[in-house]
């Protein structure tokens, strides 16, 4: 009996021994079902420290605060193609770290070189890179080739899966329709967009849902190709929630310079919705100048966007003052006034794109996209045609190309309070 009991134990302890064996072995930060998790291919421009590649793809491989450890979406990265491969690239020693392929092409990526389709989402982060810019000065982007290369062979595959593109659909109307349209035709379930419209407000505030939206000013700063975009998608993810959905655009003009207080001076956009914005922003920094913020902004930018409803829509670049998005509206009727201010976090591991992959998986999972991409239209072709005023002197430009309809049911939640996590950097 005691010799029974003996071997009982020791097998019991061999037992425990091997499960912590196998245990050692899993890494506590990963799910034991791991190969179960979607695939995702990633498609990239260049994946170098902090660029978009790395605080997107990247929260797939390392975690939402991209430190190797939990919370993380329930995705796996399959397999990478970088068109770029510029010092200080990351691709090569993800690979090796978390053991995934880099594909010598897009179709690769896709398929791991076989003939079918053998992702369940693609990641298509082009953002970051050395190309040209056109003559408008947007950055161009290979999204259009880089797209169509995903369609391609969602063609050849017979099927699509959901595509997330970073930003804008591509730097002019022509290409960010024709990639609209080819997803249409092959069924692909497409987002985009910045991450803007799903990051924190201060105070968290929305515009009601069905109201009528009388005009609404907003603030800007940095580039005006790529946070120029930003402000676009802040803005329309506001106002697309106005009486009648999205009716599309009329007709855009950019000023610049003493225009744009000449501009305010004439009533062209409401000045009490301008001060509430102003008041919005975090730090005033012209007040440490001892100067007004006239005198801070040295080249002011004003696009003025006409709805086809009638709603009005004015956005102000004030680089030299303004750090930070902010925007106030009001409803056709009422004299009260709100206003919030968009907050990103500018410091790694910058949390705001968190909320852009869980969009993601969110839309990988139900096969349906989280948020409309034709937000990402419309405020796509509203940036070319702005771009296009301020490149010939500031005309007003009628746009018809961009009637853009649409509703959305998409709703904003203020996400938990960002935190600083301690890195493996």
């Amino acid at each position: 009996m005691r010799i029974n009991m003996l071997r009982f134990f020791l097998f019991l302890l061999a037992v425990i021994l091997a499960g912590n064996r196998c245990n050692a072995q899993q890494p506590a930060d990963k799910p034991a079902d791991e190969k179960s998790l979607p695939r995702i291919a990633g498609i990239a421009t260049v994946v170098r420290k902090n660029s978009h590649a790395d605080v997107i793809i990247g929260r797939v491989l390392r975690g939402y605060s991209l430190n190797d450890q939990q919370p993380r979406p329930d995705l796996r990265l399959t397999s990478l193609f970088v068109d770029q491969v510029p010092r200080g690239d990351l691709s090569r020693e993800w690979s090796k770290t978390y053991g995934f392929p880099i594909a010598d092409s897009v179709a690769e990526a896709l398929t791991h070189g076989s003939n079918t389709l053998n992702v369940d989402g693609v990641l298509l982060i082009a953002e970051h890179g050395d190309y040209e810019k056109s003559a408008t000065g947007n950055k161009q982007f290979p999204k259009r080739r880089l797209f169509g290369e995903v369609a391609r062979t969602f063609e050849a595959a017979g099927r699509s899966v959901p595509v997330f593109s970073d930003k804008h659909l591509a730097d002019n109307w022509t290409d960010a329709k024709w990639i609209y349209d080819r997803a249409k035709e092959l069924e692909v379930p497409l987002m985009a967009g910045s991450s803007l419209p799903v990051l924190w407000r201060y105070p968290p505030v929305d515009t009601r849902r069905n109201a009528q939206i009388e005009e609404i000013v907003a603030v800007s700063y940095g580039s005006l190709d790529a946070y120029g975009f930003h402000a676009l998608e802040m803005v329309q993810c506001l106002v697309e929630r106005r009486a009648g959905g999205e009716t599309g655009v009329r007709s855009v003009q950019c000023l610049t310079g003493d225009a744009v207080w000449k501009a305010r001076e004439a009533g062209r956009f409401s000045s009490p919705l301008y001060e509430a914005t102003v008041d919005r922003l975090p730090v005033k920094r012209w007040i440490n100048r001892n100067k007004t913020l006239e005198e801070s902004v040295r080249e002011p930018v004003l696009w003025m966007v006409e709805y086809r409803d009638g709603l009005r829509a004015s956005i102000l670049t004030l680089n030299g003052a303004a750090t930070s998005w902010t925007a106030a509206w009001k409803y056709a009727g009422e004299t009260e006034i709100e206003s919030t201010e968009f907050q990103v976090q500018e410091e790694r591991p910058y949390g705001h794109f968190t909320f852009i992959v869980q969009g993601f998986e969110k839309m990988v999972e139900t096969g349906k996209p989280t948020w409309p991409v034709e937000r990402t239209l419309l405020t796509s072709g509203v940036l070319d045609a702005l771009l296009t005023s301020k490149l010939n002197g500031g005309q007003k430009l009628p746009t018809p190309w961009l009637d853009v309809r649409y509703t959305s049911d998409y709703e904003w939640k203020q996400p938990p309070e960002p935190t600083v996590e301690a890195t493996s950097e």
